[in-house]
């Protein structure tokens, strides 16, 4: 069973050891500096990833101050746990608990770099839409509320 649970002092240190695939690093920054950038984003929230009592992932999302909306910041398994379905479930998971936020808007954003093929089928599978390159480079896809 996916949950999702805060990263903590029991956690944060496992959750910085959490790592892609050599092929996927350049897509990411380290978890350890989403765990440091989170505590100084008002209204962001850093998650573990857990499969029962295993942590198998990490993600970061909020408000964002500059467009009013939730942003998915960060959203990585571990190469172990790649393949699995987890992924999928884990972003159904981040989805259901922006839409109960009581600030929520209507629409999830993300991005992603463009030649992220994994991270493309993965947010289009969970019900992002593209809609074109952001000013800095990166895929922009939103998932509207129905």
């Amino acid at each position: 069973m996916i949950t999702l649970k805060a990263v903590d002092k029991h956690n944060w240190e496992a959750c910085a050891e959490l790592k892609p695939p050599p092929e996927q690093k350049r897509f990411m920054v380290s978890n350890l500096f989403s765990i440091a950038e989170c505590q100084f984003l008002d209204g962001f929230l850093s998650k573990a990833i857990y499969n029962d009592d295993e942590l198998i992932g990490f993600t970061m999302y909020g408000l964002d101050p500059d467009d009013g909306n939730y942003w998915v910041y960060r959203f990585m398994i571990d190469e172990r746990f790649q393949g699995q379905g987890y992924g999928y479930n884990a972003m159904l998971l981040v989805i259901d608990e922006i839409r109960k936020a009581s600030d929520r808007t209507d629409v999830i954003m993300i991005g992603y770099k463009p030649d992220n093929e994994l991270a493309r089928k993965l947010y289009s599978k969970s019900g992002f839409r593209e809609k074109g390159i952001s000013p800095w480079g990166e895929m922009l896809a939103k998932y509207r509320f129905a």
